[in-house]
């Protein structure tokens, strides 16, 4: 079976990583990370949610955070506060420093954002295909009013350092609109057996993604069942501050609200938690195949088994 998921950072991964175990091994997993988070700093090209998966299916992950690396130390940041050179909201530990260095030297040399994904890839063996869902620059940003009036700052900066206290007013991925699918991309959606939407947030993850043109219309034209699983849980996101971005563009943060802004066109089938069953019944409605199962990801076995849930769902499409 091919599967191909979009992928954000943390839920994705651990979604990802309990999708690993559901599966066999004759089974082959492509997954499109998003990139529209990636920043430059400290003159590094970094990108959070590559990394993540790529950690965390690599078994190299801080499991507590769900982000950087185990057993960091940060010795390189703490010379660079000394010089005064920041910022200091955002943590790069010093084998995280390793990754960023290697990936913005073979990025100098000419080799494209996929090239190194692949080659970083090689040392910590996710299991998995890993692509960027562009080679090309897209950066997400976030408008605000606040007190230096309105403005547009980088998602990270929204997300890490503002904790996104201040409401979001809209979410541009800056570049995606002249962005390309990477190498491999649309190919992967076209023979896929099974497409996924991971837990990722729907805006700024999946969403990103899916603003990469020729993305979109690939999902929506590929042959296989796409099945959705909902990030949010009775009315409030199993992780991070979605409901602020999900404001932002006019959505509910609801697993009905979320389901029906994919919409029939893009998803076939989609998972809400045992807490949303009132859920299921609106969302079928739509025309969008709908179960209620546990979407708590515990432990890997409980991850698998919603990726179980998932791949069952897919089939009953499929019939």
């Amino acid at each position: 079976m091919r599967i191909v998921a979009l992928a954000g950072g943390i839920g994705g991964a651990r979604f990802l990583r309990g999708l690993l175990a559901a599966v066999g091994p004759q089974d082959e997993i492509t997954v499109i990370g998003n990139t529209g988070d990636d920043i430059h700093l400290y003159g590094l090209k970094v990108c959070p949610d590559l990394d993540t998966v790529m950690y965390t299916l690599g078994g190299g992950i801080h499991e507590e955070q769900g982000w950087g690396r185990t057993d960091e130390t940060w010795s390189i940041k703490a010379e660079m506060k000394e010089y005064g050179v920041g910022p200091e909201w955002f943590g790069l530990g010093d084998r995280d420093f390793a990754t960023h260095l290697v990936r913005s030297q073979m990025l100098t040399a000419g080799y494209s954002l996929s090239q190194v994904t692949e080659a970083l890839c090689v040392r910590w063996k996710p299991g998995v295909r890993l692509l960027p869902m562009s080679d090309d620059r897209v950066e997400t940003h976030v408008r605000i009013t606040d007190d230096q009036g309105t403005r547009a700052v980088h998602f990270q900066e929204y997300w890490v350092r503002l904790h996104a206290a201040v409401d979001a007013e809209a979410i541009i991925p800056v570049g995606a609109d002249t962005a390309k699918p990477a190498p491999g991309v649309l190919e992967a959606l076209a023979e896929a057996d099974v497409i996924l939407f991971p837990p990722s947030n729907p805006v700024v993850s999946i969403g990103t993604i899916l603003a990469v043109p020729g993305i979109r219309d690939a999902v929506a034209a590929a042959p296989a069942p796409v099945v959705g699983l909902s990030p949010i849980i009775g009315g409030a996101p199993v992780r991070g501050m979605a409901d602020k971005v999900l404001a932002a563009v006019g959505v509910e943060a609801t697993a009905e609200a979320v389901a029906l802004n994919y919409g029939s066109e893009l998803i076939d089938g989609w998972l809400v938690d045992t807490a949303d069953q009132d859920a299921v019944a609106a969302v079928e409605a739509a025309g969008i195949a709908c179960r209620a199962v546990p979407l708590l990801m515990t432990d890997v076995e409980a991850t698998a088994e919603m990726a179980r849930a998932a791949l069952a769902l897919a089939e009953q499409v499929r019939a």
